[in-house]
């Protein structure tokens, strides 16, 4: 009898109804495995709960301590968090200051110079490697190792390279080229560099009569000479990641897409452009996220390479917070600064997390 009621089934035919399988197990196994249960539910808060302190701690609290100085009266070295009056006088102070405008107009500039040339010259060199040329394994490996490299060491290089009398321009000269274009009667070709305030491609008339308080504006809307260098520094660093998350897409796509293409008459630049480059836009999205927050705080490069520059050519959020922050001792301005460029950097980020969750 006790064996049916074992094996009795339910109306719906879902279940065994009698006895419970914990009941068939001696005493000691089931009071083992209960103690391991507990032990399991209570292992993952135990390992997360320091993570979680340290960052409400270091991370949260801090940003809202930073917050409290953007908005008090600590602008010397001796420390006043007494709130600033009129509320919110720093953030009109330093928007206010043509410095910030100068960093701004930078920041904006060298992201998108940035941006455009890590991705698309990091495309390039995947597809070349795509092609199994000779020598591509190590090829992959040269184009990747300045990657590996500090900003430090690579501004230091770079600074070097565009010294305006000891780097490139003993080139031109080495070349020839200077001596051409004195012999058809024009001045040698020696730029300065990153000792150049220059703007090129000013466009404060024409946006000027769109917002006429642009033409009242103490800088210059336009790509600053001395902010081209470190375009050029941070391209060659980062060209190589970006290579290497379009080779790692590349190596999802089925090979069969291709001979389809190949089948249907396409050549291979149709074949990249028509078929691969599409599906490798959820790669440069998540690229172009990565370097563009990698742009927007940008620090150590600059600070060794040029520093703020010639009229401010060169600066850019985070230079003009350590300036602030340890050379003026003006902390509430540090801060406010700190809180833009978190603000900036949320713009970035944010939405593309939320995104990536809501796709989960």
């Amino acid at each position: 009898m006790k064996a049916k009621n074992r094996s009795q089934i339910s109306a719906d035919g879902s279940a065994v109804k009698a006895e419970s399988v914990a009941s068939l197990r001696p005493p000691a196994q089931v009071a083992t495995r209960a103690r391991r249960f507990r032990l399991d539910d209570a292992l993952p808060p135990l390992i997360l709960t320091p993570a979680m302190i340290a960052s409400i701690i270091f991370v949260y609290a801090f940003i809202a301590i930073t917050i409290w100085v953007s908005l008090s009266k600590w602008g010397t070295l001796r420390m006043d968090l007494n709130l600033r009056e009129p509320f919110g006088f720093t953030y009109q102070q330093m928007f206010a200051m043509p410095r910030w405008h100068a960093s701004l107009r930078n920041m904006f500039v060298f992201t998108t110079l940035f941006l455009m040339g890590s991705i698309f010259f990091g495309l390039l060199l995947a597809m070349l490697l795509d092609r199994k040329l000779i020598g591509h394994s190590i090829l992959r490996n040269v184009f990747l190792f300045p990657y590996a490299l500090s900003f430090i060491v690579t501004g230091i290089a770079w600074r070097w390279i565009f010294n305006p009398e000891t780097g490139i321009n003993l080139l031109f000269d080495g070349l020839g080229i200077n001596h051409l274009i004195t012999s058809m009667g024009g001045p040698p070709f020696k730029p300065g560099w990153t000792t150049d305030p220059s703007v090129l491609f000013s466009i404060n008339d024409w946006l000027g009569n769109i917002f006429p308080a642009v033409k009242d504006m103490s800088i210059q809307l336009g790509i600053p000479v001395a902010l081209i260098p470190v375009v050029i520094a941070a391209a060659w660093q980062l060209t190589g990641f970006s290579m290497a998350m379009y080779i790692a897409g590349m190596a999802t796509i089925s090979p069969e897409l291709r001979e389809a293409a190949r089948i249907d008459g396409a050549n291979e630049f149709q074949i990249y452009t028509n078929v691969i480059m599409p599906l490798l836009r959820p790669v440069t999205v998540s690229t172009a996220i990565i370097l563009g927050h990698v742009s927007l705080k940008i620090f150590d490069l600059i600070f060794a390479m040029t520093g703020s520059g010639p009229g401010f050519a060169t600066d850019v959020p985070g230079i003009f917070v350590f300036d602030q922050t340890f050379k003026a001792t003006k902390y509430n301005l540090g801060a406010a600064a700190s809180v833009v460029m978190l603000f900036l950097v949320s713009l970035v980020i944010v939405p593309y997390l939320w995104s990536n969750l809501r796709k989960r």
